[in-house]
């Protein structure tokens, strides 16, 4: 093996992408715990209430983790009773997510935490460079599976 062919971990935008997402999820995690949230149903609170989403299959996508794992989260959420599920009036066949006024009020909450959890691993980027950063990981991504089971 010569010295051109070794895969160095440092160098490597895996590791650093990997090392800025823990950063971001341990702590917005550590701010959501005490709020008896996860990043999952943050994920999903906010597609309910800023994105007006309703049907499960649209949060799954929106969130970007399978639907099996969004079904598990929103009954986990009605136990909570952060969310109610009812049949669309629509088509029966169809569920519509809302939120309670208790979920709401975490989204009111939790909204300053998860924009200073984003500061804190931009603030040290020009308004540009974060520009630039935001469509590069968009692009980086586009196309490719997106079926996590967790977020």
């Amino acid at each position: 093996m010569t010295a051109h062919s070794k895969y160095r971990l440092h160098h490597s935008i895996g590791y650093h992408l990997s090392l800025a997402a823990r950063l971001q999820e341990r702590r917005l995690d550590g701010w959501m715990r005490p709020m008896g949230l996860t990043r999952t149903t943050w994920c999903i609170l906010l597609a309910v209430a800023n994105e007006n989403l309703t049907r499960p299959s649209e949060i799954a996508d929106f969130v970007g983790i399978d639907r099996t794992a969004t079904s598990r989260a929103l009954r986990q959420m009605e136990a909570e009773g952060l969310i109610s599920r009812k049949s669309a009036s629509t088509d029966r066949r169809m569920t519509e997510v809302s939120l309670s006024p208790k979920a709401q009020q975490l989204v009111i909450e939790g909204t300053p935490l998860a924009e200073e959890n984003n500061s804190l691993i931009t603030d040290s980027l020009d308004e540009t460079e974060r520009a630039e950063l935001y469509r590069l990981l968009r692009k980086s991504v586009e196309g490719k599976e997106r079926g996590l089971t967790q977020i």
